[in-house]
């Protein structure tokens, strides 16, 4: 999953039961949304959308990030990516890049179990808040139901 706000990508990759599964979104500079969606589920198609929003979505998504303090985070001792799948944030806000990478996060047991609970958390709520504020704004604009 990659968020950034210089170039605002937000990735998330999942390989599951299904196929190869993925949600990504992205939001740039100008004010772009992209939104790509690929389930597969009972052979469903890959679903994109294209938006433009304004400066002030694009101030609640800063707020968001710097609110979860991920950019203090590191993903050293996190759980590599493996064969249930993978999960990738890319941050640039103003001179800071980070990037992260994770296997996917089942549960909190897996956040609990692993070698940096707290940073993980961090990493955790964060995407889910981001994907959630996305959906919202996707949902607004094309009224469509994400998965």
């Amino acid at each position: 999953m990659k968020i950034n706000i210089v170039k605002h990508p937000f990735l998330f990759v999942s390989i599951g039961k299904f196929g190869h599964e993925f949600l990504e979104f992205e939001f740039r500079p100008d004010g772009k949304l992209r939104y790509a969606n690929n389930s597969n589920y009972k052979k469903d198609t890959l679903i994109r959308k294209e938006t433009y929003v304004n400066r002030g979505v694009i101030e609640e998504l800063k707020r968001i990030v710097n609110d979860s303090d991920i950019m203090k985070e590191d993903d050293a001792v996190w759980p590599p990516p493996d064969r249930v799948g993978r999960q990738e944030l890319e941050i640039v806000l103003g001179e800071e890049h980070i990037s992260f990478t994770t296997s996917k996060i089942g549960s909190l047991i897996d956040i609990n179990n692993s070698r940096d609970p707290d940073g993980l958390r961090c990493f955790y709520y964060l995407v889910q808040d981001l994907k959630c504020f996305v959906f919202s704004l996707i949902g607004l604009h094309f009224k469509i139901q994400p998965i």
